[in-house]
């Protein structure tokens, strides 16, 4: 790691093609000066830290035409000398804050890859055209409707903003596509849109992640998603959209990842999800009926979240057939996908996921793979739990609460040694709980409470330390860590005190019939012998003098005024 500040002969460097300056301890101020004789500069990289000040003439016309820049600024406006590099293909912006005026929008249209994700970048994108190849524009201050997208765009992120308005602007522009799209990832979602899901999805048939997540979206989902055919990861979340998931959806063999959590969608679960699934999630729905067994054909499904429906009937016997729950074996690239770009390069991204687990909902993102999750808690579901569910030994967290389970809880429990999180609160599970429960080394999150268990908890420091909360609810639960006594506990306790009580009993009566006889026996050996009783009362006498000499010679001993 470099410090000192940068010397002025590095402007001497005439065939220097590409400088980064970046990761260092540099000070000083570098001004347009050196850079006067860098003609043949392709690619710089300037990541300013506040000990380093880049100081350039608000004119300076640069003797060099870049072709990739990277680039960190301070200050509120965008450097004007960068608008005169016309060879410009990819730029990159960061930690930077800036008003993003008509003039910028049109300068980054002549560019094939921009990202300026995670600045402070304040804009607005009604009248802007998008037309770089990949463009990512998340987590900014921008506002606006949605722009326009030429057949260029392949990859388009604008997430976590302040747009609104429809999706129409973006997807119904038919003019500017002419008849041809090459979008393979969009994703709009953290927004203030509003609106339908509109009917131009044939227009994008090159799709293969859509994100619309988090917005206020209403309406039905279109038949027209359905001509998405290469659609693997599909986000809908957290809307206001309603009705029954369209059978058009079918035809996307693809999708792997099924996201409509939070909406108002109602009927059966769909049976034509496809077998290669991975996720699957429906919570907080209105979906009914029943599971259907079709879900146990899904061999590679690691995350099934119908939790919070008004799903009935009860959970199949064949969910051991998911192959992926019961290995626990998944790859970290699972969730990772891969396209190409025009230019041969491939574009990577892996999808996040909000799911509830422990008591809270937590965001996965590249750890998604290790969290292998059941979650139909909060429906309908009756019976008792199938011992079948119990082979599952790669699942991670099961929730079964708030359901009308009915049974014994197996003992086959203590073989999922990979599960972190178990809820089956809130049913009518009754019987012992298994001591094999102890076995799981790796269960940090329980909630056994409201059930009808009885007897004592088993023993083992983890199940102790889940606290009172985790059992309360079982009238005929005992022992630690709930306050009842169990009675086999009360019982020999019991025991203890009385064999206590028989002991010191006999102690006390001993103790006095000893005292009593040792008494009558010298009485006895006084009265009947005389010479004894002479010697007995003259050492009486005796010992009286004695003491009544000693008291008076300790009085006398005291000084009296």
């Amino acid at each position: 790691m470099f410090s000192g500040s940068i010397p002025i002969s590095l402007g001497n460097l005439s065939s220097l093609d590409f400088l980064a300056v970046t990761s260092n301890r540099l000070t000083g101020v570098v001004s347009e000066k050196t850079f006067v004789r860098l003609s043949k500069l392709k690619k710089l990289g300037i990541f300013i830290s506040p000990p380093l000040i880049f100081d350039f003439d608000s004119n300076w016309i640069p003797p060099f035409q870049l072709e990739r820049l990277n680039i960190a600024f301070s200050g509120t406006k965008f450097p004007e000398w960068l608008y005169t590099q016309k060879s410009l293909e990819s730029l990159s912006i960061y930690e930077s804050s800036f008003e993003a005026s008509e003039k910028f929008w049109n300068f980054l249209s002549r560019m094939k890859e921009v990202n300026l994700e995670q600045n402070s970048i304040d804009g607005n994108l009604s009248n802007a055209l998008l037309n770089s190849t990949f463009i990512s524009l998340s987590s900014n201050d921008l506002k606006g409707w949605l722009p326009r997208l030429s057949s260029n765009v392949v990859v388009v992120r604008l997430s976590n903003n302040s747009l609104s308005g429809n999706l129409s602007s973006l997807l119904c522009d038919d003019e500017m596509l002419n008849g041809k799209s090459n979008l393979v990832y969009l994703d709009v979602s953290l927004n203030r849109l509003s609106g339908g899901l509109t009917n131009c999805w044939g227009n994008w048939k090159s799709l293969v992640h859509v994100n619309l997540g988090s917005n206020y979206l209403t309406g039905k989902i279109p038949p027209s998603m359905g001509l998405l055919l290469n659609l693997t990861s599909f986000h809908l979340h957290e809307n206001k959209l309603y009705g029954e998931i369209p059978s058009s959806l079918k035809n996307c063999h693809s999708l792997l990842i099924f996201n409509v959590r939070e909406n108002n969608f109602s009927r059966n679960i769909p049976n034509w999800i496809p077998d290669a699934a991975k996720v699957l999630q429906l919570r907080s729905n209105h979906f009914t009926g029943n599971i259907p067994p079709h879900i146990c054909q899904m061999s590679s499904l690691i995350v099934l979240d119908i939790a919070d429906n008004i799903i009935s009937g009860h959970i199949p016997n064949c969910l051991h057939n998911i192959t992926a729950l019961v290995s626990g074996k998944t790859s970290p690239h699972m969730l990772s996908f891969a396209f190409p770009l025009p230019d041969g390069r491939y574009y990577t991204f892996e999808d996040n996921l909000e799911l509830v687990t422990k008591g809270q909902a937590i965001e996965y993102g590249k750890n998604l793979h290790f969290m292998n999750l059941i979650d139909m808690s909060s429906n309908n579901f009756s019976g008792v739990l199938p011992p079948q569910m119990f082979r599952l030994l790669g699942l991670c967290s099961l929730n079964l609460s708030h359901n009308k389970l009915t049974g014994k809880f197996p003992n086959e429990i203590g073989n999922m040694n990979q599960l972190e999180s178990l809820d089956l609160s809130a049913n009518q599970l009754w019987g012992e709980i298994p001591q094999t429960l102890s076995n799981l080394s790796f269960l940090s999150y329980l909630n056994l409470s409201f059930n009808n268990f009885t007897g004592k908890i088993p023993s083992g420091t983890q199940l102790q330390g889940f606290g009172e909360l985790s059992y309360i609810g079982n009238t005929y639960l005992c022992g630690p860590p709930l306050t009842e006594t169990c009675f086999q506990d009360y019982v020999k306790q019991i025991k203890e005190d009385e064999d206590k009580s028989v002991f010191w009993s006999w102690f006390y009566t001993g103790t006095e019939t000893g005292f009593g006889m040792s008494f009558l026996g010298v009485c006895c050996a006084l009265f009947l012998n005389g010479k004894w009783r002479h010697a007995y009362f003259k050492f009486l006498c005796c010992l009286i003098d004695r003491l009544y000499v000693m008291g008076l010679i300790t009085i006398n001993s005291f000084p009296f005024a």
